[in-house]
């Protein structure tokens, strides 16, 4: 029997995370009871201690266990915690050693949306890869810039650690949890008890992109306004790196410094944003979308806007479209 530990941080805590965790691995051991087999987990909630209780008001959380009373687990589950960062690492610094050691010592563990800022202030993910929600992409970045951080991801797995991206993508990595250990079938009969679209592996569709401003290199975010003012136009990086006085080498280190997005991502970025606002919003057709814009392209268009939003052009307009709901 696989045990698993799903903690009860301190601060506001996602409710969600821990009710959805709990409900679906007890949905397969009932699953099991009904085959007339064993159980396959023992789920239990583990705290700092026993009196942090988490409320929506309707019900409570409380833990069962604090963290020094589990001296071996398999799988240890951390949740989303709101608020600000800094002080959701401070009030649950007491589990990271803990969680450390069970990693030592044989357990997996998973982060779930950004649950993923104390999985990663654990020092586990350094080197490697892993995911969180898109709209914290920027700041996890700059805390934790030596792990490599794909937002456009709703799971990763590397080396028994496995996190989701943002909100209720948490889901498909509880099922791809219950797949790998209790198998495919399983898996299957949970996505359909729960109505979960089990396929589902890209935040890309739901990103909404704001630019990255949040760094101090006034230079950058220059061109970064002039990007953004200037979208529909044909802009060069050497364009760019004359008017701000820069070498084209020195522009593009230091953008990519600032905002984790080369010149050119950076545009691309710009104009599909402003595509998929025209998709959602007026009638004209595709090719005058894409003019609209700044590509003249219609095969490169289709291809950047499939691979920053995982759909293409007409599909977009299908799934958004006010005149296509209506």
């Amino acid at each position: 029997m696989k045990h698993i530990s799903i903690l009860i941080p301190q601060g506001e805590t996602s409710l969600s995370n821990i009710e959805a965790t709990y409900k679906m691995f007890s949905m397969v051991n009932q699953t099991l009871d009904r085959m007339k087999k064993a159980p396959l987990f023992k789920i239990q909630l583990v705290g700092l201690n026993k009196e942090t209780a988490l409320t929506n008001g309707l019900f409570t959380i409380k833990p069962e266990f604090t963290f020094d009373e589990i001296t071996k687990t398999d799988l240890i589950i951390i949740p989303a915690v709101h608020g600000d960062i800094n002080k959701v690492l401070s009030d649950n610094s007491d589990f990271i050693p803990w969680i450390i050691k069970q990693y030592k010592t044989g357990a997996e563990v998973v982060s779930l949306c950004i649950g993923a800022f104390i999985l990663a202030s654990t020092g586990l993910l350094k080197g490697r890869s892993c995911t969180t929600h898109w709209l914290m992409a920027d700041e996890f970045r700059k805390m934790f810039p030596d792990i490599n951080l794909m937002p456009y991801k709703i799971i990763t797995d590397e080396g028994g650690i496995y996190t989701s991206g943002g909100a209720y993508s948490s889901l498909n990595l509880l099922l791809y949890l219950v797949e790998k250990f209790a198998g495919r079938d399983m898996a299957i009969n949970s996505s359909k008890i729960f109505e979960i679209d089990i396929e589902r592996n890209s935040q890309s569709l739901f990103i909404i992109f704001h630019g990255q401003k949040d760094h101090d290199d006034d230079v950058i975010k220059k061109a970064q306004d002039f990007i953004e003012h200037n979208y529909q136009e044909k802009i060069t990086v050497d364009h760019l790196a004359s008017m701000l006085a820069l070498s084209r080498r020195h522009l593009e280190r230091r953008f990519k410094k600032a905002t984790s997005n080369t010149v050119v991502e950076y545009m691309q970025r710009v104009r599909i944003e402003a595509a998929k606002m025209s998709l959602e919003t007026i009638r004209e057709n595709v090719n005058e979308v894409m003019y609209n814009v700044g590509y003249t392209d219609t095969k490169a268009f289709r291809m950047i806007f499939k691979k920053i939003t995982g759909l293409s052009p007409a599909e977009y307009r299908n799934k958004y479209s006010k005149d296509v709901a209506a």
